[in-house]
């Protein structure tokens, strides 16, 4: 992302629509919830006046026995962190929880009708098999590197693409005028989320138009409609990804905040969808400026909806050397970044030549989630009562389940946001002090595990 301080259009109207946006709970009267950010109505009324903030008392459950547990956080959790390339060659890094890849969209389809997904199913396959998950971003536009359009659309009468010498490198843009480009955007991203939405091996998709998919044509060659999609098509696009993807997190350029490029400005109703941003430029000098002024237009709580996330700026070498400095870069220190735009995740390639590892993961652990149990109590015959907070800077963005003996709660824990408190009570007969308690999600690969704290 290229730093220009654009002038956005950041009406109240637009604020207040982004921050409309809610979670839509599954809780059940087996949940109470203590909230401690007023600002949040992600659940639904689960709220009790007998929940007390910050402790473990509730009065419904004083004949029940406390029972004192330890555990620690002593990982990068799953689906957090600062992530590498999956071409990189320090994925075994012990703090690495997900690999990014730049995806071709001719690597799929290069006929009409016809997709293969082995180079999807073979990057799933190589980044599961590590013990990680896969953020990935299919883009038509690599400067100085490739064009992705399939070969049956180049060849389609009257197509025309346009070759640019930009800032970037030289650029080959689609031609969007063409009726089977268009076509062949929505088809591909439908038939990618009905073959990959419920893959655990796959953790977040980010999409987007222009120079590597970031909503941008820095000195490039940009005609509306022509090497870059028109409004109405990014319209119609954005409204059928919420459609499409009901389970995998999907995220767009803050970039697309410019009304020169996004159709936000014009059709705020576009920012209820539930889509999250990246930020490719993040820790860069001018980050209080365009950038901040980008993620604000998208709305501050933005993060309870979908993942934030992004990758470390290139701007200046400088930026890559010390961007992770304990003391900070350009006046603000990393962690207070990641607590003031809830970020979940971040690209990080360059980073192991660097930080020391030790560095890296205690940065990594910042992001994210993070669970603390209050508070464990039992009653034989009867079952458990877990009180649990999340400690961290955003929620997890797939269901996760407070778990005794491996019998489950029903409360997912994605609705769980920062500084909030709630008490679960699972219905266990067999109950006794020698229970263990856990926490499960259905979307992990082999290895991973989902870790919490306790105050005892």
């Amino acid at each position: 992302m290229k730093s220009i301080l654009l002038s956005l259009l950041i009406s109240p109207a637009l604020l207040l629509c982004s921050c409309q946006i809610n979670v839509n709970g599954n809780n059940d009267d087996n949940t109470e919830q203590n909230t401690t950010d007023n600002t949040s109505d992600n659940t639904s009324d689960n709220t009790s006046e007998e929940t007390q903030q910050g402790g473990e008392y509730n009065a419904e459950y004083e004949d029940y026995t406390r029972i004192p547990i330890q555990s620690q956080v002593t990982e990068v959790q799953p689906m957090t962190g600062i992530i590498l390339w999956s071409s990189s060659g320090n994925t075994s890094k012990s703090w690495v929880t997900m690999e990014y890849s730049y995806m071709k969209y001719n690597d799929v389809c290069n006929e009409k009708g016809k997709y293969d997904w082995t180079a999807m199913d073979n990057l799933l396959k190589k980044v599961s098999g590590r013990g990680h998950q896969a953020v990935v971003r299919f883009c038509y536009v690599y400067p100085g590197s490739f064009n992705s359009v399939p070969a049956y659309i180049k060849n389609e009468s009257g197509y025309q693409a346009t070759t640019y010498n930009s800032e970037d490198g030289r650029a080959e843009y689609p031609d969007w005028r063409s009726e089977e480009l268009k076509s062949f955007h929505m088809e591909f991203h439908r038939l990618f989320a009905q073959r990959y939405d419920d893959d655990p091996r796959l953790a977040f998709v980010e999409t987007g138009f222009g120079h590597w998919g970031e909503y941008h044509v820095y000195g490039g060659r940009f005609i509306a409609g022509q090497t870059f999609p028109s409004k109405e098509f990014q319209s119609q696009f954005l409204s059928a990804m919420d459609g499409w993807f009901k389970k995998t997190p999907w995220m767009i350029s803050i970039d697309a905040a410019d009304s020169y490029y996004s159709p936000f400005s014009q059709e705020p109703e576009l920012l209820k969808n539930k889509f999250g941003n990246f930020d490719d430029s993040f820790m860069c000098s001018d980050h209080d400026g365009y950038n901040k002024e980008c993620w604000e237009f998208f709305g501050k709580e933005r993060y309870k909806v979908a993942p934030l996330g992004g990758e470390f700026s290139y701007y200046t070498s400088s930026d890559q050397k010390h961007c992770l400095d304990k003391e900070g870069m350009h006046g603000r220190v990393f962690e207070d970044e990641v607590a003031k735009f809830h970020m979940t995740f971040i690209i990080g390639n360059d980073q192991p030549g660097k930080q020391t590892d030790a560095r890296i993961k205690e940065a990594a652990m910042s992001m994210g989630y993070r669970f603390q149990v209050d508070g464990f109590r039992i009653k034989e015959g009867v079952g458990a009562v877990v009180n649990i907070s999340n400690v961290g800077v955003a929620p997890i963005y797939r269901d996760a389940y407070v778990a005794v003996d491996g019998k489950r709660g029903n409360y997912s824990l994605r609705n769980l946001m920062p500084g909030e408190n709630v008490w679960i009570k699972i219905d266990l007969p067999e109950v006794s002090e020698k229970s263990v308690v856990s926490i499960e999600c259905d979307h992990l690969v082999s290895g991973q595990k989902i870790q919490f704290q306790t105050k005892d």
